[in-house]
């Protein structure tokens, strides 16, 4: 479980049931899905991208779920189409920003695991806003991060279960430790992260948004969803010093997978367990 960050890496979660038009009780189960549509990339350097289609889902996880923090469920809806990074942002696209003269110039540390195409590490947010400042120069177009609601909407696809897979996960899914602290085959615990796209995408065609790298989204942090917008907007304040991470990562345990899952980190924050991707407006 990830700690040591933000009052100790705060872990709580934000759980929902995706919605596709008009629906009613949030415990049913009327999701609906949208077929993988053809990606879109704006620039040799530019990352893939996935359209992400409208609707509406309730955010936040049902009492009963395993794992759950403080998240009262409330109805967002997502009110036009936008598109997603189809895998996170990896060293050779952080790279190709530095050699450019974006980021800053920055070079984070890949921790002797490889570059190329495996997410890229040791960014913070203040790091992934220099990239989609680039970015967006770059190619012309609006990139920008997700806000949280966005990347739960995202990432569930449709689902109301823990995972996009279902209630449960498997190592076959996601890069995570199911080791359980004890000594496991290596595939349980592989202690790094592995190259994007390595295990399947969910229904929206987007890969590892459960594991590999936590990825950070424009909101600031908030205990709880109190006041908490239901437009898909971020929920930003002026000068905020914290930010939400969501999905889990390889160093983390199943339970900060779920697309319920939800940490804080400072601003400035750069961990060997944390990277992004990122969306842009049509």
């Amino acid at each position: 479980m990830a700690v040591g960050r933000f009052s100790a890496r705060i872990f709580l979660s934000a759980a929902g049931l995706v919605l596709i038009s008009g629906c009613s009780n949030p415990a049913s189960n009327s999701a609906q899905t949208a077929p993988a549509t053809a990606s879109i990339r704006d620039c040799a350097d530019c990352p893939e991208m996935v359209t992400i289609p409208a609707g509406e889902y309730v955010m936040g996880s049902p009492a009963a779920e395993q794992y759950r923090g403080a998240e009262t469920q409330h109805r967002v809806t997502i009110r036009a189409p936008f598109a997603v990074s189809k895998f996170e942002i990896t060293f050779e696209q952080w790279d190709a920003c530095s050699k450019d003269g974006g980021c800053n110039g920055y070079r984070p540390d890949d921790q002797g695991w490889g570059r190329g195409n495996r997410p890229v590490i040791n960014v913070s947010w203040d790091n992934a806003k220099a990239y989609v400042e680039w970015l967006s120069r770059k190619s012309g177009k609006r990139y920008r991060l997700l806000s949280e609601s966005e990347w739960e909407y995202a990432a569930r696809a449709g689902t109301p279960t823990s995972f996009a897979f279902g209630d449960t996960i498997t190592t076959a899914q996601a890069n995570y430790d199911a080791s359980g602290g004890a000594p496991a085959a290596p595939e349980a615990n592989r202690q790094k992260t592995l190259p994007v796209g390595s295990f399947p995408a969910n229904a929206f065609g987007l890969h590892d948004m459960h594991g590999n790298v936590w990825e950070w989204v424009e909101d600031c942090w908030h205990d709880e969803y109190t006041g908490a917008p239901t437009d898909g907007s971020p929920w930003v304040a002026p000068d905020c010093k914290g930010h939400v991470l969501r999905g889990g990562s390889w160093e983390d345990y199943a339970g900060d997978l779920r697309a319920a899952a939800r940490t804080g980190g400072n601003t400035e924050d750069q961990y060997y367990s944390d990277g992004f991707r990122v969306a842009r407006l049509f």
